[in-house]
């Protein structure tokens, strides 16, 4: 492996690193701040705290929004010129966090949105958003550990 592979697949696994680290304390502690269950099985949004914390942001903005992307797509670029054997294992890694990446600009960021105005939504369409953002949420942090570990096995050959 050349040096220039060699460091774009550093980079993008010390992102993938952070995403996973960091999707894993929103789950955890996030996320109870911004949904809540009633007993009656309908979620509540509490809008003041999405707004406040703001995760988007003032964080994933800086983290994976824009440089995961990017490195996702110059590791995509290099892998598909790589030899084997790590090309595969390469390859999977990008192909799996490029559909994390859909996921999350085509889902995550506009339910996020609308979730912010939820006073303007009925509550049968705010609990169908939040069950849906909940059970995607794991999904995704396994998406991401998913490609974490491809791409440990391509960096290690």
């Amino acid at each position: 492996m050349d040096y220039t592979n060699h460091i774009l697949l550093s980079l993008l696994l010390l992102n993938l690193s952070v995403a996973l680290g960091a999707g894993l304390y929103e789950t955890r502690i996030v996320i109870p701040l911004w949904f809540s269950k009633l007993a009656t099985s309908v979620y509540r949004v509490n809008v003041d705290a999405m707004r406040d914390i703001d995760t988007g942001r003032k964080f994933w903005a800086f983290t994976t929004t824009i440089p995961l992307t990017l490195i996702t797509l110059a590791n995509l670029v290099m892998a598909w010129q790589s030899n084997q054997p790590m090309r595969d294992w390469w390859i999977a890694a990008v192909v799996v966090t490029c559909i994390e990446r859909v996921s999350t600009f085509s889902f995550f960021i506009p339910t996020a949105l609308k979730l912010q105005k939820a006073d303007q939504l009925s509550s049968a369409q705010v609990t169908r958003s939040v069950s849906l953002w909940i059970v995607l949420n794991y999904v995704r942090n396994a998406l991401t550990l998913i490609a974490w570990i491809l791409a440990l096995r391509a960096l290690s050959l």
